[in-house]
């Protein structure tokens, strides 16, 4: 994702890339790694390198056990963030709030779960259609590397019909092999699928009396991520604050 992420910001031309920051290839010109040798620079494991290329805006694509620490780093020392890694959890956005508040909200940061503009508009349409059917269960499914589960994705979907519905609904728990109703968030039972071969795919099906309704949204290629990168990359100098998921994103901007 990092490599895509490079990539996609040296084929703008509005943006330019300053700065890659990895731990395992460190000295490597990230333009011979992302096949555009022209572009000369160096990968550094070492945040400062941020603040020496006078870097405005950073991606994180890393790892909920380091995530936080990258997001902290960045807050300090005022540089803008667009994090992509998946495990940031309520508890971590109440901490980044209070970070951003404590620093003097000089750097702004956005945590969108999902950069494909198809899952953000799938997580909109289940909002709207909590309001009308009662039921609801969520399967998610992904690459067998994922380091989490379930994922950022279908967390966020179950949050946003949690503010949406009206009245709480909890199916039934009856099962012969523990684990097989999948999880339970927030009284929504979540389904993790991990196979090789799959990339991002999110369901949220709707049951309601004689009538079912399924959104699905599946991103067979990373590639997919890339038009909501730059989005956000674009956005987060103009939105003060924090701002979780590209949801407000597709709304016009707030004035400066």
């Amino acid at each position: 994702m990092g490599m895509m992420v490079c990539r996609a910001v040296v084929g703008t031309d509005d943006l330019a890339l300053a700065a890659a920051i990895d731990r395992s290839r460190v000295g490597l010109s990230i333009g011979d790694l992302i096949g555009n040798p022209e572009v000369d620079v160096p990968v550094s494991d070492e945040l400062d390198r941020l603040l020496e290329a006078e870097v405005e805006v950073a991606v994180d694509f890393t790892h909920p056990d380091v995530v936080m620490d990258n997001i902290r780093w960045c807050v300090a020392h005022a540089v803008h963030l667009v994090v992509g890694t998946s495990g940031v959890s309520e508890e971590d956005l109440r901490e980044i709030a209070e970070l951003m508040e404590d620093e003097g909200s000089e750097s702004n940061v956005i945590v969108a779960p999902n950069f494909a503009l198809g899952a953000v508009l799938a997580q909109r349409f289940a909002q709207q259609a909590a309001r009308y059917l009662p039921a609801v269960e969520v399967i998610e499914l992904h690459h067998d590397r994922k380091a989490d589960a379930p994922s950022g994705t279908a967390v966020s979907i179950v949050r946003a019909i949690r503010e949406a519905r009206g009245r709480a609904y909890r199916g039934p728990l009856a099962e012969s092999l523990e684990g097989a109703r999948g999880g339970d968030v927030d009284g929504i039972r979540v389904h993790s699928v991990r196979l090789p071969g799959l990339v991002a795919h999110h369901e949220v099906i709707f049951g309601g009396e004689g009538q079912t309704l399924t959104i699905r949204h599946d991103s067979t290629d990373r590639s997919s991520f890339m038009p909501g990168v730059l989005m956000a990359v674009r956005e987060v100098l103009r939105r003060p604050g924090l701002t979780v998921g590209l949801d407000p994103l597709l709304d016009p901007s707030p004035s400066p």
